[in-house]
């Protein structure tokens, strides 16, 4: 018997749960909000592309599944406000957020020392001050709940030398056990993903499949080289529901062995 009482496939269970996944339009972010969904929660996908945002919003309440789509600017706080009154109207409150939305695709491909500084600026405003922005819109409601999970989205690239993207992600990072720290005393757990080499169009659009530098990056991974977005979803439903209520302040790496840190 489990010590808690519960089957292992219950403490795996989302049901009643209400969980926002930012940047909900995108690839990734589709699959994340389908799989907590079908978990049993009630999703709203948020992105500043509200029409994008609605549609996948639709095409989950097709299928039977609680889905809301809305438009927000995570980088504006009387937006993110805006995007959680409307989840606490529409479901009752929050219980999960995935801080999943960020700039990749679009930033230029130039060196560091080269990039404009407006970008320099625009990426880490998106992919870490965004996050925060979300926590902290969310946080009154999670704690009326009892606590909540805020799983942030960062990358294999943060722990590499590289461009802004990496830098961007490396912060996230540090925000996420930050955050952990202070929010984690009011039961809310904050944890990260990091994802290495996806099969996704954005990914491909940043890292063209067939290039040279692809397969160099793979050459170095000793297992699965690279995966669909779906091969995430096991880290992302343990880290939000019951079965990882131990976890806090953690980056999981899911990268088939590309990053290791000791």
């Amino acid at each position: 018997m489990n010590p808690t009482g519960s089957s292992t496939i219950d403490r795996m269970s989302l049901d009643g749960k209400v969980a926002v996944v930012t940047g909900g339009a995108g690839a990734i972010g589709q699959v994340y909000a389908r799989a907590l969904a079908e978990a049993g929660a009630r999703v709203v996908l948020a992105d500043l592309d509200g029409e994008g945002a609605e549609r996948a919003a639709k095409s989950l309440a097709s299928d039977g599944l609680h889905a809301l789509g809305v438009r927000v600017d995570i980088t504006d706080r009387d937006s993110a406000a805006t995007m959680t009154a409307l989840t606490v109207e529409t479901f009752g409150g929050v219980d999960i957020l995935v801080n999943n939305a960020a700039l990749m695709a679009d930033i230029p491909q130039v060196d560091l020392l080269e990039l404009p500084g407006e970008w320099f600026d625009r990426v880490m405003r998106v992919n870490v001050f965004g996050a925060v922005v979300c926590a902290g819109a969310v946080k009154a409601s999670m704690v009326e709940r009892g606590g909540g999970r805020i799983i942030n989205q960062v990358s294999a690239g943060a722990f590499m030398g590289g461009g802004i993207y990496g830098v961007s992600k490396l912060a996230l990072v540090n925000v996420t056990v930050g955050l952990a720290r202070s929010l984690g005393p009011l039961g809310i757990n904050v944890n990260a993903i990091a994802p290495g080499l996806v099969e996704n169009e954005p990914g491909f659009k940043s890292l063209p499949a067939e290039h040279p530098a692809r397969a160099a990056l793979a050459s170095a991974i000793p297992g699965k080289k690279q995966a669909p977005a779906e091969d995430l979803l096991g880290t992302l439903l343990l880290l939000a529901s019951p079965a990882g209520e131990w976890i806090n302040g953690q980056t999981i790496s899911v990268d088939g062995g590309w990053v290791s840190r000791l």
